[in-house]
């Protein structure tokens, strides 16, 4: 395949020129950033009235997002399984700076959600930005504490609920911030184009397959914003899903270690791979940028818009969304069902 896209230019916004595939050579291009991000929007330090949840903040993208998104000045809380790692990644200058607070949440646990948001509203009565960034990838079979597949459960059900137990403060937040509507963030993935979600056998009983349970959870992930988008954008709480790209995370990658290795022998592959501030920046872009202020439901990748679906052809790099990624029956039958699985009404 030609590294030039073969189908009409599928990126829209300000930082879609600097993604086309002609420009991208790795690491080293010119794709923008997340600290570039925040600077050409003119918000460092500008932020000090915001409040911003990070979920997964103990390595990969997790910890550059907290750092981009601490520049601004809000407060940034960010949840993490094993706390002591996420010191250590975090650093001690962020976490001395009284912008950064740390929050246990183990998301294989119901219990363990609920217990994280109870103490997150307990320390703030504001939440303008929530960013379901946590995720793993491609497991061994597994179940989660309230047995649901590990890959669902953690990258979907967790995020789900964590979002329904913080609705009303983000709505309240929208409310009182005039100028900037609350925003969702879920972080999904290429990957979603790997499996529409089974509704009927989410936890792939009797043909499980780690890649197809990951794509699976990851079009959880953008039927859930788009269902955001569809119940609340009216009143102020949007909704994005976001492919950040391909980056090394030694964490998230570490079911997957044949599939990296092949990764770094195709030049294809080597040009698309991103260093971790431009990983962030989607994630960034969906929550800050003054282009997205007042909408909602897009998938977003490359720091821009998507605007096209993947071609039929398209391999796993192309840019795009998958033919089920947008499917108003299926986001709202997803969830009516999340509803009852996790338990709220």
């Amino acid at each position: 395949m030609s590294m030039v896209s073969r189908v009409p230019f599928q990126l829209s916004g300000r930082y879609a020129e600097r993604n086309r595939w002609e420009n991208l050579n790795g690491p080293v291009d010119s794709r923008v950033t997340g600290s570039q991000i925040v600077e050409d929007e003119g918000l460092a330090d500008q932020w000090s009235d915001k409040v911003v949840l990070i979920t997964g903040v103990s390595s990969g993208i997790g910890v550059e997002t907290v750092r981009v998104l601490a520049s601004t000045g809000a407060t940034i809380f960010g949840t993490a399984r094993n706390l002591d790692k996420a010191k250590e990644a975090l650093g001690g200058s962020l976490l001395d700076s009284g912008r950064v607070k740390l929050l246990f949440m183990d998301q294989t646990d119901f219990s363990s959600v609920r217990a994280c948001a109870a103490e997150f509203l307990k320390q703030t009565s504001k939440l303008n930005i929530l960013i379901n960034n946590a995720a793993v990838m491609n497991t061994p079979e597994g179940r989660t504490n309230d047995g649901f597949e590990l890959q669902f459960g953690t990258n979907h059900l967790s995020h789900f609920l964590l979002f329904y137990l913080l609705k009303d403060i983000l709505l309240e937040t929208a409310r009182s911030s005039p100028g900037f509507h609350s925003r969702i963030v879920s972080v999904s993935s290429a990957a979603h184009r790997y499996s529409p979600i089974p509704l009927g056998n989410v936890n792939f009983e009797g043909n499980y397959n780690g890649w197809l349970a990951y794509g699976s959870s990851k079009t959880a992930n953008i039927y859930m914003t788009n269902q955001i988008e569809r119940l609340y954008g009216a009143q102020g709480l949007h909704g994005f899903s976001v492919h950040p790209g391909a980056f090394m995370s030694p964490n998230l990658q570490k079911h997957s270690q044949e599939e990296m290795k092949a990764v770094l022998k195709d030049k294809r592959a080597l040009a698309y791979l991103s260093s971790l501030g431009q990983a962030c920046a989607t994630t960034v872009y969906g929550a800050v940028s003054s282009e997205l202020e007042g909408k909602g439901g897009f998938y977003l990748e490359g720091a821009s818009v998507a605007v096209h679906p993947t071609p039929s052809d398209g391999d796993a790099l192309e840019y795009g969304f998958g033919s089920w990624a947008f499917d108003d029956a299926k986001e709202k039958e997803l969830w009516g069902l999340s509803k009852s699985w996790v338990g709220v009404e």
